[in-house]
């Protein structure tokens, strides 16, 4: 018989995708067959499975934890943001449509949560443990009923639910209790502990506020997990942004924070390297000092080309052209061509935009969403007065829109280069060519050392579960697993 396990926060951003990544690995490493599950992401970040279907990329991570391959089943239902509270709809890996947030909440989620069953039956056919995912709160009074994501799930599992608070942020005792009082009566029994997450000191100041806690909600306090810096994992939230820049590395890039911006984990195995300082540019000006700068991903590449212009930064990148790499990785590829058409006017109500004009390309948006996993037998192209060639190179693509790209994968012209392929940078061999090529143009020497991100990844998994379960109570965990 299955047994789950569900994490559910006071508010976004507290820790529950990073304990569901330690409890897959930590039930990995004692033999069972565990699978991640969240029913519903809201995020930008995406990845694309082996078949062609689009997930989160918190169950991506938490799949690797737990030795899997990832797969839409462990995440049924992705809302894409598009701008003035409207989503892109993903049922099953496969966009279904755009909805307005009223349209979404008052009418479809509940014919979505179908879908959430459906994947929740299959997985439990095939693994023995099921670690879940819960969104935001459970206490989001006006969300409540057509929630499908937190207690609705829990209630259809009868799963027991872990409450976890961030105590970095303060008020975690209040956020605790006052999410517990908010709850129903059938909702608050299925809450079985409680975790206090990213405490930085001395345990023992805070033994009084545990007493306090389990004396006030009559539930136990299951740990209390130290703040983990430089975790090295895979996220989702736009708001972890702040925590991936780098500092004090020879080699400034600048990543242009669009408004749209998406799959910002592009660029982590980038930041992760000793001799960068990667950083998010708000401001035109930031670019002053780059000596690379990247055009990322949006989910509206028409709307942030606009937002380019707007904000002055597509000026800044064209005064820096000759002294500066400009890199772009999907949307922001397409900004970097000639022209790009909307006539079915699917990103905005513009059919026509001039692009920067720094590639040979021209994209047209369609109605069809292309996603896809590929592999690159071998790359070859010029680059700041350098040849990079690399081999074997992994990665996937989002995309709405083709462009006129003779079957290439990436174009270039001098300094400037341009991908649909995400996750570039994460192949070793080739992020160091990229790094070196940008050393050598500024008189610093080729480093020879090459990181392996993916071993240092499983690294990082291994830290996390070991300071997890260190700091949690592992007994009590697996008496509540069994008893429920």
């Amino acid at each position: 018989m299955t047994k789950y396990l569900m994490f559910q926060g006071t508010s976004s951003h507290v820790g529950k995708s990073i304990l569901t990544t330690a409890l897959c690995r930590i039930f990995f490493r004692e033999g069972r067959r565990v699978a991640p599950f969240k029913a519903q992401n809201m995020a930008l970040n995406s990845f694309v499975t082996a078949d062609g279907l689009e997930m989160g990329r918190a169950q991506v991570a938490q799949a690797e934890a737990a030795n899997l391959l990832p797969r839409v089943e462990m995440n049924p239902v992705l809302l894409k943001p598009t701008g003035n509270a409207t989503s892109q709809v993903i049922i099953n890996g496969r966009a279904v449509g755009v909805m307005s947030a009223a349209a979404y909440h008052q009418g479809y989620s509940l014919k979505a949560f179908e879908a959430v069953k459906a994947a929740l039956k299959k997985l439990s056919a095939e693994f023995d443990t099921i670690i879940i995912e819960g969104a935001g709160s459970p206490a989001e009074v006006n969300l409540k009923a057509n929630d499908i994501v937190n207690m609705r799930v829990a209630k259809f599992l009868n799963a027991p639910v872990i409450l976890v608070a961030d105590i970095d942020r303060g008020g975690a005792l209040a956020s605790l209790v006052g999410t517990l009082e908010l709850l129903d009566d059938d909702e608050r029994d299925l809450v079985k502990g409680l975790v206090i997450n990213k405490f930085r000191g001395d345990v023992n100041l805070l033994l009084p506020a545990v007493e306090f806690l389990e004396k006030k909600t009559s539930k136990p306090v299951l740990g209390i997990i130290p703040f983990i810096e430089k975790l090295g994992i895979d996220d989702e939230d736009s708001v972890s942004l702040d925590d991936k820049i780098s500092s004090g590395g020879e080699i400034n890039i600048a990543v242009i924070r669009l408004g749209k911006l998406s799959n910002f984990t592009d660029f982590d195995s980038l930041a992760g390297e000793s001799d960068v300082n990667l950083f998010y540019a708000t401001q035109p000006d930031e670019l002053d000092a780059a000596d690379v700068i990247i055009l990322p991903g949006s989910k509206n590449t028409s709307e942030d080309l606009i937002w380019l212009r707007g904000n002055h930064f597509a000026e800044k990148i064209l005064q820096r052209t000759q002294d500066a790499a400009i890199v772009g990785i999907c949307g922001g590829f397409q900004m970097l061509g000639e022209k790009i058409f909307d006539p079915l006017k699917t990103e905005s109500n513009h059919a026509e935009l001039d692009g920067l004009k720094l590639l040979p390309i021209e994209t047209t948006f369609t109605a069809e969403k292309f996603t896809r996993q590929v592999t690159i037998p071998e790359i070859d192209f010029e680059f700041l007065s350098n040849r990079i060639v690399s081999k074997n190179l992994d990665g996937y693509e989002i995309h709405a829109g083709e462009s006129n790209l003779r079957g290439e994968k990436i174009i270039s012209r001098g300094n400037i280069f341009g991908t649909y392929v995400h996750g570039i940078f994460d192949n070793d061999d080739f992020r160091r060519k990229f790094l070196n090529a940008v050393r050598l143009k500024k008189n610093l020497p080729p480093l020879q050392s090459v990181r392996n991100v993916r071993a240092e990844k499983q690294k990082n998994y291994e830290r996390l579960a070991k300071i997890v379960r260190d700091n949690l109570n592992m007994n009590l965990l697996a008496e509540i697993m069994t008893t429920s």
